[in-house]
């Protein structure tokens, strides 16, 4: 058991959209990311997601819904099959648990695809 400081760990990275794996929950990631500007469209075929913002806000479009924003302190999760393209205004704080195989960009190969997830 470690006490992990989130802060400090946000210090470990400045890159947008690239994950950073924190901890691990059962066959869970625990992800730490920076976002700002827009990410891709895409979707997870057999994993919800959960977003959990620290800093800032997140804003999260869907082909047929209206767009949830989230503010620190917020969080949302993302049903399995659901398409959506996360964007931040400013550069936001924000924490993920997902299962370990769940790719960031979903089903969708794109240059902001990272195959290998960097443990800090």
């Amino acid at each position: 058991m470690q006490v992990i400081n989130l802060t400090e760990k946000f210090g470990c990275f400045t890159a947008h959209w690239h994950p950073h794996i924190v901890a691990d929950l059962n066959d869970q990631h625990i992800k730490l990311a920076k976002v700002q500007g827009e990410f891709i469209w895409h979707q997870h075929e057999a994993e919800d997601e959960l977003f959990i913002v620290i800093k800032g806000q997140l804003h999260i479009d869907f082909r047929d819904q209206p767009t949830a924003v989230l503010n620190a302190g917020e969080i949302l999760v993302v049903p399995r099959g659901v398409e959506h393209r996360p964007h931040a205004p400013e550069e936001t704080w924000i924490m993920l648990v997902e299962p370990q195989a769940t790719r960031h960009t979903g089903t969708v190969e794109h240059a902001l695809t990272r195959h290998e997830l960097p443990r800090i």
